[in-house]
């Protein structure tokens, strides 16, 4: 029969209660802070939990020599991964992201390929007007000028 104390023996489980009650969620406050600071775009409650149940598996798995140091290193890992994970995948479209984000300011390729089209689709528009109308349009958009200077050169 194994005398090794487990997970399921009472008092390895009220030594671990008092160990993380003791030795661990006293310092949280300060780690909150800590993240916070350190990380300020990351979900610090998020970072917390992950570090507690990590720190947690590792006291089960052998003896911790400084419970905080240990919960403080779990949580700057923690955040890192997460934050590294951020940079690299974003749950924002590109679409919904700030201006200050661009990189260029020029117009992306839709943009570009719907000017050409409307372009292309107003210059045929244009060469089949009539003559007159052709000349009429080129005076008021090319010219700038007014419909009464138009109908005095033209004769209309």
């Amino acid at each position: 029969m194994n005398s090794s104390p487990t997970a399921r023996d009472p008092a390895v489980s009220i030594e671990q209660a008092r160990w993380f009650a003791e030795e661990v969620q006293p310092h949280e406050a300060a780690l909150r802070g800590y993240l916070r600071n350190s990380f300020p775009s990351l979900d610090v409650d998020d970072v917390v939990q992950e570090s507690y149940l990590k720190l947690w598996k590792a006291r089960t798995a052998g003896r911790i020599a400084s419970s905080k140091a240990y919960f403080f290193s779990i949580a700057r890992n923690t955040a890192l991964t997460l934050f590294q994970r951020r940079k690299l995948f974003s749950d924002t479209p590109v679409s919904e992201l700030p201006g200050w984000r661009v990189l260029d300011g020029r117009p992306d390729a839709s943009a570009v390929a719907d000017a050409r089209q409307r372009h292309e689709l107003m210059i045929e528009a244009i060469t089949r007007l009539p003559p007159r109308c052709r000349e009429v349009l080129r005076l008021a958009v090319l010219r700038g000028r007014r419909n009464a200077e138009i109908a005095v050169e033209l004769g209309l």
